[in-house]
């Protein structure tokens, strides 16, 4: 690789570490460590939110996709900006209101945990067991991502796997939560500037939208045609990646950072202009890429890549490989970091040191994180694994536990300890069972998803309604919690 092109990789990278350090100077406790203090601004929320969101799937999988089936993959992208707008506009204002009044609630197992007075933590535990399971394979496929990025620097996939997974593991660990979402704000407007400008350079590069359709249309007009191979199974489940957003903890954590509700309506309209507008952009990658490699064979999910490779110069490939760790990072750092609140908060504080000191529990959270990332290295390990199918499996997962019981703790005054416990198990249950079951067709071609909430959402209903009355300490709570968003 050109050495201009490493060095303004370099450059990047000092940026991000710069970035941890300062955090580190202000992380003092588990609070700032695992939730930034709940000071995060409208703009920082935003961006941290959708760039933790997108992962190696916006720059790797989705024009991947786009340049295998064409156009008809666009739907994905519609159901999760619906998804995602719907999240901010029900959840974001009574979660952050909520996690606050139920004990000040880090992490979503707490909250659930605290929400319900959960004295025998059950909620939490089996939650925290879901968090680290599921984060497992999230965390997986974006380290994938990663290791296929730095193999382009000459390196094998093993040695790529375990560079990426040092620089990820490395300011996550100092900079905790602010190292994050502030790399987030960063890595987020680097991602976007480039899915802007990628495909717009290389369809001029390559003769015009009129050229690029042209092609397209002698190699196969199907991929013009967003309805091609389209039958309902395949619109359910491309839509039902938006249910995903209501149980994703490492952006449903944003909600709760946030400084005030009042930061929320602005965070959600940068979300979602930003979501909308980098996804139009991954499209158009992998559209214009049909066009631009039909000549070469090449891998589906490396089109971005090829296209910094192909049409820049080696500082400005640089900064396009920059873009695509950027992706991967925001994900990953996320998620391990997540899961390292799961292991900390609910599981080593919950159950083993109750009087553990705030600097022992940040401790603990970062050596947690050196733990997650050997676990995600291990399921990383073969290169040909494909990204979009882990994170699929961990998306639906994810969103099936978490999604149907943070719903019902928010808007349901009637939902009890073991709707919330039911609701969980049966989620993850079903996501588990499709999954296995997939290849037999029939009713297990939908989405593993799909049957998750429903099955979540009817283990929330069924066993709060098979359960005695929440008490009044818990009735309390939530009208105090309610109240209060009124008044907001």
């Amino acid at each position: 690789m050109n050495p201009v092109t490493i060095f303004a990789f370099i450059c990047y990278l000092t940026v991000v570490v710069t970035i941890a350090l300062v955090a580190y100077r202000i992380t003092h406790n588990l609070s700032d460590f695992v939730l930034g203090g709940r000071q995060l601004g409208g703009p920082v929320a935003a961006l941290s939110a959708g760039a933790s969101d997108m992962s190696a799937w916006l720059l790797l999988g989705l024009p991947g996709a786009v340049f295998v089936l064409g156009l008809n993959q666009i739907w994905l992208p519609i159901g999760l900006t619906i998804g995602a707008y719907l999240s901010w506009r029900l959840l974001a204002k009574p979660l952050r209101v909520f996690s606050e009044c139920a004990n000040d609630s880090l992490t979503l197992p707490s909250f659930l945990d605290n929400r319900f007075f959960d004295r025998s933590g059950s909620i939490r535990i089996a939650l925290a067991i879901v968090t680290l399971s599921f984060f497992a394979f999230y965390t997986a496929s974006g380290l994938v991502g990663g290791a296929m990025l730095l193999q382009r620097f000459g390196i094998s996939y093993e040695q790529a796997l375990i560079t990426g997974t040092t620089i990820i593991v490395a300011y996550t660990f100092i900079g905790g939560f602010l190292a994050v979402s502030w790399t987030d704000f960063f890595q987020g407007t680097l991602m976007f500037i480039c899915l802007m400008v990628v495909p717009f350079v290389a369809c001029t590069e390559f003769g015009g939208w009129e050229k690029t359709i042209d092609i397209i249309t002698e190699l196969g007009p199907h991929r013009l045609n967003p309805f091609t191979d389209f039958n309902a199974i395949l619109f359910i489940n491309l839509f039902a990646w938006g249910l995903g957003y209501f149980g994703q903890p490492h952006i449903l954590v944003r909600f709760m950072a946030v400084r005030t509700i009042h930061d929320i309506p602005i965070a959600r309209r940068i979300c979602i202009s930003w979501m909308s507008l980098s996804m139009v952009g991954a499209v158009l990658t992998g559209f214009v890429g049909i066009a631009f490699f039909y000549e070469h064979q090449i891998d589906p999910e490396s089109i971005f890549i090829a296209f910094s490779q192909t049409l820049f110069s080696p500082w400005l490939a640089g900064v396009l490989f920059a873009a695509i760790l950027s992706s991967i990072m925001c994900a990953i750092d996320s998620q391990m970091l997540a899961s390292s609140s799961a292991l900390t908060e609910d599981l080593y504080h919950r159950l083993f040191r109750k009087k553990a000191s705030q600097k022992e529990l940040v401790w603990v959270g970062r050596f947690a994180i050196i733990i997650i990332a050997l676990v995600a290295m291990a399921l990383a390990n073969d290169p040909e694994s494909t990204v979009i199918n882990l994170v699929a499996f961990a998306w639906a997962g994810l969103g099936a536990s978490f999604g149907p019981s943070v719903i019902g703790a928010l808007f349901w005054r009637r939902m009890t300890r073991w709707g919330a416990l039911s609701g969980i198990l049966l989620g993850a249950a079903a996501v588990i069972i499709w999954e296995i079951n997939g290849a037999r067709g029939g009713i297990f071609e939908f989405y593993e998803i799909i049957p998750g909430f429903v099955f979540g959402t009817l283990g929330v209903i069924v066993g709060s309604l098979l359960d005695k009355p929440p008490s009044q300490e818990v009735l309390e709570q939530y009208d105090s919690a309610w109240e209060k968003i009124r008044q907001n």
